[in-house]
């Protein structure tokens, strides 16, 4: 259930409408925007609701949430979110874009590409500090050593810092460091850890499972959403099917129709979508075309000795160009790339 208020209503009023929300049996979540409030309830109602809601003094309209996703549904706001952190910006006018390596190796690594992230004018420097493997010989990451560098980094240079929180333990110690906490495509249906991302107040990057649906998605987000926390990003990196010219199918059918359904700002990962350097510029730049709010992107110095997934980072010279290139698809789509 969705209650529209107002742009005249008050305070007293919002309050009120909260009240006979817990009443009927449902939990009421504040959703502020820049001309109107509203309120979204969660939970299993009782009957005669919509009536009593109807005529309350602040109220312009009530409306029932089809979705089983109630609080990332279009319907809980009609207005695109949009998210700000630093000078990163995901939704609106300008296309955020969040560049780094695979894997926080060294201070020296990664100073050097957060320098250049900064001077080729991407907002976000991603960079992970723990690392999940599939293999557990695999390089791990360096953790809170990891972390630190991170932090250094956004001193020197500005930058927000993206990186991965694996489990929900891990979240106030990932949040000391971070602006935006990652949820991996791994971790996108582990519930705890979702619960504890909202609650640590940070925005939210959520990576789409590899075998998820649309509407599972949406649901791992509603997850954070229940919170309170309304910073959530939804990232597309690509779903597992049956061909294997690459390493992930990147499905860009996805932004617009996740656009059709929730207000929630989307985010494309062309290099996890693909896992092949050579297909990730054509990507970003399709991505962009789509409708992406945002780019999340890897980047290396030297790919071929990067200690994890160097096959689908782009060395300086080829971010440079994939960077210029995609801006003037941005431009033409009346946004800015950054």
């Amino acid at each position: 259930m969705i209650v529209v208020m107002s742009p005249t209503a008050t305070q007293t009023q919002i309050s009120y409408a909260q009240d006979r929300m817990r009443e009927f049996g449902l939990e009421p979540h504040l959703i502020v925007g820049a001309e109107r409030t509203i309120v979204a309830g969660v939970g299993k109602e009782k009957p005669g609701l919509m009536v009593h809601l109807e005529i309350l003094e602040g109220v312009e309209k009530v409306l029932p949430v089809v979705a089983p996703y109630k609080m990332a549904s279009l319907e809980s706001s009609p207005s695109p979110t949009v998210i700000k952190v630093r000078d990163f910006q995901a939704g609106g006018d300008r296309i955020g874009v969040m560049a780094g390596p695979c894997s926080v190796e060294s201070r020296e690594q990664l100073l050097d590409l957060a320098r250049l992230v900064r001077k080729v004018g991407a907002t976000a420097l991603r960079g992970g500090a723990f690392k999940p493997r599939t293999s557990p010989y695999s390089f791990q990451g360096l953790k809170e050593k990891g972390l630190e560098i991170l932090a250094e980094a956004r001193q020197e240079t500005g930058l927000a810092i993206v990186t991965e929180v694996m489990a929900p333990e891990l979240v106030g110690l990932v949040a000391k460091y971070a602006d935006i906490l990652q949820i991996g495509a791994r971790n996108m249906q582990n519930y705890p850890l979702l619960e504890a991302a909202g609650e640590s107040g940070l925005p939210v990057l959520l990576k789409r499972g590899p075998s998820a649906t649309i509407d599972e998605f949406l649901l791992a987000a509603e997850y954070v959403l229940k919170t309170g926390n309304s910073q959530v990003m939804l990232c597309e990196r690509g779903i597992r099917t049956f061909e294997d010219h690459t390493r992930f199918t990147l499905p860009l059918a996805s932004v617009p129709y996740l656009k059709q359904k929730t207000h929630l700002p989307v985010v494309v990962d062309p290099s996890h979508g693909t896992g092949k350097t050579s297909l990730v510029p054509s990507m970003t730049r399709a991505a962009v075309a789509a409708g992406a709010d945002a780019l999340m992107l890897e980047i290396h110095q030297n790919p071929e000795a990067a200690w994890s997934d160097g096959y689908q980072a782009l060395n300086p010279a080829q971010f440079l160009q994939t960077m210029e290139s995609t801006a003037v698809i941005a431009k033409a789509m009346g946004r800015d790339l950054g």
